[in-house]
């Protein structure tokens, strides 16, 4: 059986009486008092123009009627702007008490606001449904929870005088048990039966009592439960993976399928074709229709090709996202400058993501920037949010260059090597930043792809930062997690 996590779970429980709740929700109670007195002061001086309201409208002594109406609109607005100035500090120690008799989590309904903007603050302050809960919570204190504490302590006080009361009993002088009175001690006896048998109701009253006033402190000053939305976010996020997992494991396989099987017999077709066609002469019309199908042949297979380097670049498969990379820069119509600053190899999975980032950026690039140049680099870094820094042109201490065209400096061109420097430990995080020096006012709203590059790396847990001025220049920085996700169920 689960442990109790409020007083009044407790209660239900066989051994509530030799466990430690009865103790926690005396504790309760007793810090009760302090809180109330502490928030009843500033409340009896904001509600000080309403007892006033109240007298007068008691006494009736002819008022008049604009005093009346300018006490109650004066005590609204002092509640209105003193009240959740003195709710929320209250709120914030009854939340610090919560957990006396309520182990579950709670935290504040307010939302985060950047320190130092003061009016910022009062504005969101002001303008939430949790400071006003506050305030009626701090109401209830201050006004229905000493009548109700109080009830409970005049019961209490009954119980143990109706106990004492055979040795309180003297020279026949009658005694007010409240339900009654007693003059000898065979008359108080009953009464000391009865009040010994509600000793035993006694721990359970307060812990009802103290349940009760922390559900209510509960309802009004914690923020919403989002445990069951976390765990079905968690879900959500796992089912994706094991999605995009399946995902990729079929694409792989319909591309193996094609380069292993559709490929290569169309290669023997090609080639069964052009040996037929040497064997044709020349002015015959077979040797025609043959070449045709030969000239066919060879633009589909070329159109294969590019299907499968589409579905999975051979070149990312086989020497890895520098590898590919320089490929892409080979074939770019501007000079690309790479760097990588990796050590270790990425999972497969990150890879092809970090490669297609790449090549739809690069793409945008090509069609809407008008630059003239561009610098696309990949390095490691820990799993941290960070504003968004521009890459800074030239070589970094370990960085793998390969450039493209004019702007390539000897030794570091499309074929260069990578740098033996030391390089970055493979982290949490693979960062991608494409930067170019373009017109900018990159806009996802304008339909520039961006949107779909966003959307792709959102599928795997990753973020893209887009810092694009008017006029330049234009950088796109992608996060992408290097560390797989919980695909269990």
């Amino acid at each position: 059986m689960p442990m109790p996590n409020t007083a009044i779970e407790a209660v239900a429980r066989r051994r509530f009486l030799v466990s430690r709740w009865p103790w926690r929700a005396v504790g309760y109670l007793l810090t009760t008092g302090p809180v109330t007195i502490a928030a009843s002061v500033p409340i009896l001086l904001l509600g000080l123009p309403w007892a006033i309201l109240i007298r007068r409208v008691a006494a009736w002594d002819d008022p008049s009627f604009v005093q009346l109406a300018l006490l109650l609109l004066g005590g609204a607005m002092l509640f209105a702007v003193f009240g959740p100035l003195v709710a929320m500090p209250v709120a914030a120690v009854e939340r610090r008490r919560l957990p006396i008799v309520d182990t579950r989590p709670v935290r504040s309904g307010h939302r985060p606001v950047p320190a130092g903007d003061v009016l910022r603050w009062l504005r969101t302050r002001y303008t939430e449904a949790a400071t006003w809960r506050e305030l009626c919570y701090t109401v209830l204190l201050t006004g229905a929870v000493p009548v109700w504490y109080g009830a409970v302590l005049i019961l209490m006080v009954l119980i143990g005088v109706s106990v004492a009361s055979p040795f309180l009993v003297h020279d026949h002088a009658p005694i007010s048990l409240g339900l009654g009175e007693v003059s000898t001690v065979g008359e108080a006896l009953p009464y000391a039966l009865f009040g010994a048998a509600l000793m035993f109701a006694v721990p359970y009253l307060l812990a009802l009592l103290a349940g009760s006033h922390a559900a209510v402190a509960r309802l009004l000053l914690a923020g919403p439960d989002d445990t069951r939305l976390r765990a079905e976010l968690i879900e959500v996020s796992r089912s994706r993976a094991r999605l995009v997992d399946a995902f990729e494991a079929e694409r792989h396989r319909i591309e193996r399928d094609l380069h292993d099987g559709a490929q290569q017999r169309l290669v023997s077709l090609t080639l069964q074709l052009g040996l037929a066609r040497v064997d044709l002469p020349d002015d015959s019309p077979a040797r025609q229709a043959v070449t045709a199908a030969h000239e066919q042949a060879k633009m589909l297979m070329a159109e294969l090709r590019e299907l499968i380097h589409g579905i999975r670049p051979q070149t990312l498969t086989e020497v890895g996202l520098p590898g590919a990379l320089r490929e892409l820069a080979d074939q770019a119509p501007i000079p690309v400058t790479v760097r990588v600053d990796l050590s270790g190899r990425p999972p497969p999975g990150v890879e092809l993501v970090a490669y297609f980032v790449a090549a739809e950026a690069l793409t945008n690039v090509f069609k809407h920037s008008e630059a003239v140049a561009a610098t696309l680099t990949v390095s490691a870094a820990a799993a941290k949010s960070g504003d968004v820094r521009p890459a800074k042109p030239g070589p970094g201490p370990a960085a793998a260059e390969f450039g493209h065209g004019p702007a390539s400096k000897p030794g570091h061109g499309p074929h260069a090597e990578p740098s033996h420097g030391p390089a970055a430990a493979l982290g949490d995080v693979l960062v991608v930043e494409v930067l170019d020096d373009g017109r900018g006012g990159a806009d996802p709203a304008r339909g520039t792809g961006l949107t779909g590059l966003a959307d792709r790396v959102a599928v795997a847990d990753g973020r893209m930062f887009l810092s694009s001025p008017p006029g330049g220049p234009t950088l796109i920085r992608v996060e992408i997690p290097c560390r797989p996700n919980d695909r269990s169920a």
